[in-house]
This record gives structure tokens, sequence and C-alpha cells, in this order.
């Protein structure tokens, strides 16, 4: 059902949730359904990855689906879920899989360097389907921004840890959930901001960076300069978009 530029879809949410079966809730729920197995398997296969670590993969899966279904039911304006938001989706189990070597307390590998290439290739990939299919939302892009997210955190903790490279590495994984913090206690940061190519770009450097750190022979040296470089980068943007919110609500 595709929206016209006049039509409300608050409305059209409502309209199609007033059936018996709100179709991309159901097709969400299988798709998360598969994912869990996928998570299963992959856990039994992953060598040395103990049961404490599937259960905590699926878990972290779990309570994002179980979040992602909610928002879905309450504003999704279309009566599908499409492709987009299930390609969301299983970058959403890739990030759960790389949980797995994590919290095993396994060294970096080339197994977990595919596995997030793979999800970072995914990345572009689910907005240009959700265009194709007229399917877009905000619903979509909220998810995307999530796994994003969730993803380069995970990223970050195993660079840190499993990578040897510290705190610093971590810190790039933090800087949207502290945004997301500061906004609790400051509500003017959430008012929306306008496209900027710099902030796109930062991003680009910041889950490059994270993937190139996932690599097991890339020199310390050469990691060293990346991490400042992205810190550099999103203390930068991050900075520039506070000073703009703030001066938006004068």
């Amino acid at each position: 059902m595709a929206m016209t530029h006049n039509e409300n879809p608050r409305v059209i949410a409502r309209t199609v949730r007033t059936s018996p079966v709100f179709q991309p809730r159901t097709e969400l729920a299988g798709a998360a359904g598969l994912g869990l197995c996928a998570i299963v398997l992959t856990g039994l296969v992953w060598p040395s990855v103990g049961w404490e670590a599937v259960v905590a993969s699926l878990a972290m899966f779990g309570l994002a689906s179980a979040i992602a279904a909610q928002r879905v039911h309450r504003s999704y304006p279309h009566d599908r879920l499409g492709f987009g938001n299930l390609t969301t989706m299983i970058r959403l189990v890739l990030t759960s899989v790389l949980v797995l070597p994590l919290l095993a307390g396994q060294d970096l590998s080339w197994a977990a360097f595919s596995i997030a290439v793979l999800a970072l290739c995914l990345d572009g990939v689910d907005g240009r389907l959700a265009r194709r299919q007229n399917l877009v939302s905000q619903f979509g892009a909220r998810f995307d921004m999530e796994v994003d997210s969730l993803f380069g955190l995970v990223l970050a903790v195993n660079a840190g840890l499993a990578g040897g490279f510290g705190p610093f590495a971590i810190l790039l994984g933090l800087p949207r959930y502290a945004f997301g913090a500061a906004a609790l206690m400051y509500p003017w940061l959430r008012h929306d901001l306008p496209e900027r190519r710099g902030r796109k770009a930062v991003c680009v450097l910041q889950l490059g960076t994270l993937i190139a750190l996932q690599a097991p022979v890339l020199p310390t040296w050469l990691a060293s300069i990346l991490i400042v470089s992205t810190i550099a980068g999103l203390a930068w943007s991050f900075g520039r978009d506070i000073l703009w919110l703030r001066a938006a609500r004068r």
C-alpha cells in the first residue's frame, strides 16, 4: 500500500492495525524466529563457544526484536514489512552472532571479521530496498539506526577486549548511547537535525575503523592512528550537532 503525498502515515497505521492480523508484525515475528534458530545453529558450530554465550546472544537478539515488534505495531504505516526491514533484521542477527566469540573470550578471527564485513555491506541495502518497494517509514529509519548503533558497540567492545586495543577502542561505540542518555536530561537534544554530509562521512569513518580493528593482522600503530582520528571526528560531529541544537532551542 503506497502512500500519496497527502496521506497521513499515522492514520494509515491505525487503519492497517484494525485488521485481525497485522501482517508486518507477523512477518517480523517470523523473521525473529528464524534469527533465533540461526544464532543457536551458529553457536553449535562455532569452536569453543559455551552455552552462556549463546544464551546471552539470544537474549540480546530477543530483546531487540521485541522492541522492534512493539514499535512496528504502534507506528508502521504500511501493510507489509518489506525486504528493507527484513535486511535490517538480518543485520541484527549478524550483530548478535558476533557476540558469541566476544563473550567466549576468543581472540580476533577472520570468521568474525567476515561476518562484520557482511553486516556492513548490507547496511546500504535496506534503505534502497525500502525505497524501491515504496515502503519507506520512520520505523525503518529508526530500526536501521538502532541496529547500526548496536553493531558499532559490539565491534568496539570486541576491538577493545579481544583485539587488545583498550578503552579508547570501546569509546568508538559509545557516542550514540551517550547522546541518548544526555537527551533524557536535556529534551532539546531530541529535536530533529538537518541532513549533513559531514555527519555521514564520520559515520562511515567510524564503522570503517571498527571493521578494520576486527582484522587479526592490523598493526598496532595503524590501529592507534585510526582510533585517534575517529574519536576526533566523532567529537567534532557530535559537538557541532549539540551546538546547533542548543542554538535552535532559543
